[in-house]
């Protein structure tokens, strides 16, 4: 049993087979919409349900959708943690919940025979419908959660994460740390926890991704059986949108350390902006693709000032971010400072070498195809298109999309949407350092 289910999915073939997942789309008679994917290389099941209750959703409690998620499978009325647990152990799946800025998850694993398949749905049923949030629990995971934030104050990076997320986010519900508070998670009552739950996880409110060895029929019999106990609920509004800074800022946290931890960045894009592609590949030659970028050349190669200096770009419903960071002795603070800025504003001024550009093409065309080399790496892909409503040939058209970029489009994204004089500077690091640099 546990040898399938250790197996990935291989899903490319010669002729890139992957990146034409033929993906089937329906509303279940409870509202939840279901995107479908049809494997049958393995005799596995991978599902998603993916519900708009991460914690932009928290309101005045931070901590609270992290905290329903890591209750979901702790017990319902008739059934305890124990006694759910080992049912799904008994037929070989694997259920996991997740919770992020604007998802929560829970996901599942398991042999596609039906023997084995439709008790662990039932189970699985039971637990999303009946959640009863027992007092112990409660108990054993509050306290789990503040150990977490109990160790974050000990961690310079978690600090710079931290105040970063506030730096860019101000106002916004994205600036609701998921982990929440000392003082919030303390005051979480259970009366909030069903609260929560009763309004975010409904049939309205879901999304559900599923791939494997399963006919159309039977995905849609076990999708309709796996929400059939959900309110139906309604959909919730939309979130506000982000505002961006007018002017740029820099955040000090003193921290006693040898080192000091910068991240620089601001929002970027929401999920779906034609942009997005644009950004990704001048991501990735900034400080995206490993040593070969623009920032790991300059910062470890050239004046080894740092061995773990990078940049990404994220997306979100509304904006994700981009941010470069690095981690410097305090006495090579500004000038690492100056490189991390300087690189930015060079490709973002002059645009991309053409060496470069051809270099971060290729890797990234020919690296994609491997996040796609198992059905669980397909399954978020298609959550992800499902939840963002996405364009259902997002995969096949990936590779397309960034072969067809060329220098001034990367720049005309940079330009237009990455900002230095919007940029949020966060430096956590010894007083003395981190107040003697601009």
């Amino acid at each position: 049993m546990r040898y399938w289910l250790g197996l990935g999915l291989l899903i490319m073939s010669a002729t890139g087979g992957a990146m034409e997942a033929d993906i089937t789309q329906w509303t279940t008679e409870q509202g939840s919409e279901v995107l479908f994917v049809e494997r049958h290389e393995l005799p596995i099941v991978d599902i998603r349900i993916a519900f708009d209750a991460g914690s932009a959703r928290d309101d005045d409690h931070p901590g609270l959708a992290r905290m329903v998620s890591n209750l979901l499978l702790e017990g319902t009325a008739e059934r305890d943690a124990g006694r759910i647990a080992r049912q799904f152990e008994r037929y070989g799946a694997r259920v996991s919940t997740n919770s992020g800025r604007d998802t929560a998850e829970v996901s599942l694993r398991a042999l596609s025979e039906p023997a084995r398949l439709d008790p662990v749905v039932e189970n699985l049923a039971r637990v999303l419908a009946g959640a009863a949030f027992p007092d112990d629990a409660i108990e054993r995971v509050r306290q789990q959660m503040l150990l977490g934030l109990q160790q974050a104050e000990a961690s310079a990076s978690q600090q710079a994460e931290k105040a970063f997320t506030r730096a860019i986010y101000g106002d916004h519900p994205y600036a609701t740390p998921p982990s929440g508070t000392i003082d919030s998670v303390d005051s979480i009552s259970q009366q909030m926890i069903q609260d929560f739950h009763r309004r975010h996880y409904t049939a309205a409110n879901a999304t559900v991704a599923i791939v494997g060895d399963l006919d159309r029929d039977r995905a849609e019999a076990i999708a309709g059986s796996m929400l059939a106990g959900l309110p139906a609920g309604e959909v919730l509004e939309p979130l506000p949108a982000v505002d961006l800074s007018d002017a740029p800022t820099t955040v000090r946290v003193p921290f006693e350390a040898e080192q000091t931890h910068v991240v620089i960045g601001q929002p970027s894009v929401r999920r779906g902006h034609e942009d997005y592609y644009a950004l990704y590949l001048g991501n990735h030659m900034l400080g995206g693709g490993g040593l070969t970028s623009m920032l790991a050349e300059r910062m470890r190669e050239e004046r080894g000032l740092s061995y773990s200096s990078g940049s990404r770009v994220t997306t979100g419903a509304r904006r994700g971010r981009f941010q470069m960071s690095t981690q410097v002795r305090s006495d090579a603070l500004q000038e690492a400072l100056s490189v991390l800025r300087g690189s930015l504003t060079e490709l973002r001024d002059e645009g991309p070498a053409a060496e470069r550009l051809d270099a971060s093409r290729r890797n990234i065309t020919g690296s994609f195809p491997l996040q796609l080399d198992s059905n669980r790496d397909l399954l978020g892909y298609v959550s992800s298109i499902g939840f963002h409503d996405l364009p259902h040939d997002y995969l096949s058209r990936f590779v397309e999309r960034i072969e067809q970029l060329d220098g001034a489009a990367v720049q005309s994204a940079l330009r237009e949407h990455i900002d230095p004089q919007r940029m949020v500077t966060v430096l956590v690091g010894p007083e003395a350092a981190i107040n003697a640099v601009e």
